[in-house]
């Protein structure tokens, strides 16, 4: 069970480059579990896939050398709906229709997520360095809170700026 759930249903598996497997997987996952409850269902379920995957990285890498190994894509599933939820409370709180997913804004998430998480700047870096399951999460969560105040700013921008 901790391996089917750290490499999020084996998407972590795929070759070349897991990690943006698993992000691009986590898409249309967050996506339907936002059309099915909205944003406090895609936020529950971000918090909830970031405990359960602390404990699968944990199982999946008890006893081994590698704490970190690139098949364990739930991290990049948590990082990616943390960067996703700017998107889905801007839809919510906006009374649109949870069918409504626009492009520019997952495109956004996804993109400054991958960067975060491949350029580990600063905190994201930090975390990274660290040898634990915990560790393991949390440059992720860290990297998705960083594209998400990107894709906040962006929105802002685009819908106070450009539509004026």
């Amino acid at each position: 069970m901790s391996k089917l759930i750290a490499t999020f249903f084996y998407v972590g598996l795929i070759r070349p480059a897991p990690g943006t497997w698993g992000s691009a997987a986590a898409i249309p996952v967050g996506y339907l579990i936002h059309v099915a409850g909205g944003f406090p269902a895609l936020l529950v379920a971000t918090v909830a896939v970031f405990f359960i995957g602390w404990w699968a990285t944990s199982e999946e890498t008890k006893g081994k050398e590698n704490h970190d190994p690139s098949e364990i894509v739930i991290d990049e599933v948590a990082g990616q709906w943390i960067a996703l939820l700017p998107v889905s409370g801007g839809l919510w709180f906006a009374g649109v229709d949870p069918w409504l997913f626009p492009y520019p804004g997952w495109v956004t998430a996804f993109l400054m997520f991958r960067l975060f998480d491949i350029w580990k700047p600063g905190p994201v870096g930090w975390a990274d360095r660290k040898s634990t399951a915990l560790g393991v999460m949390l440059d992720d969560v860290i990297a998705g809170l960083m594209a998400a105040v990107v894709v906040l700013a962006a929105a802002a921008f685009s819908h106070g700026v450009l539509m004026q």
